[in-house]
């Protein structure tokens, strides 16, 4: 099993920033990605970003939305990951999900859940 734990949501005006974090713990050594969701109220669920680990390498993927403003980055060592949130609009106001996959096992973990608010 594996638990997430997020932390650094929050409100904030629009144009600002917010680091959200992920970190893992358990039976992580299984997981080759990991990334954040996000939920708003009357939306789809939306894959935000994700980042994969092979080996020596990551490759990291953008929802259009957030592409040149959001960046994802992870800390393998400490099986967390950072969603760095910039230029935020008010239409990223949503509930973030931290995820974490496992190929091995065929496995997704879920986080909490993180309110971002962004108020125009």
């Amino acid at each position: 099993q594996v638990q997430l734990v997020e932390s650094g949501g929050g409100l904030v005006q629009a144009g600002g920033s917010l680091r959200l974090s992920c970190a893992g713990s358990g039976s992580t050594f299984s997981i080759n990605a990991m990334g954040w969701y996000r939920q708003a109220p009357g939306k789809q669920h939306e894959l935000v970003a994700s980042i994969s680990s092979g080996g020596s390498l990551s490759y990291a993927d953008y929802a259009d939305s957030v592409k040149g403003r959001f960046t994802i980055s992870n800390d393998n060592a400490k099986n967390t990951v950072h969603l760095q949130m910039n230029s935020l609009k008010p239409e990223d106001t949503a509930v973030y999900y931290c995820y974490a996959r496992s190929m091995i096992t065929d496995t997704t973990y879920w986080g909490q859940g993180t309110q971002v608010t962004v108020s125009s």
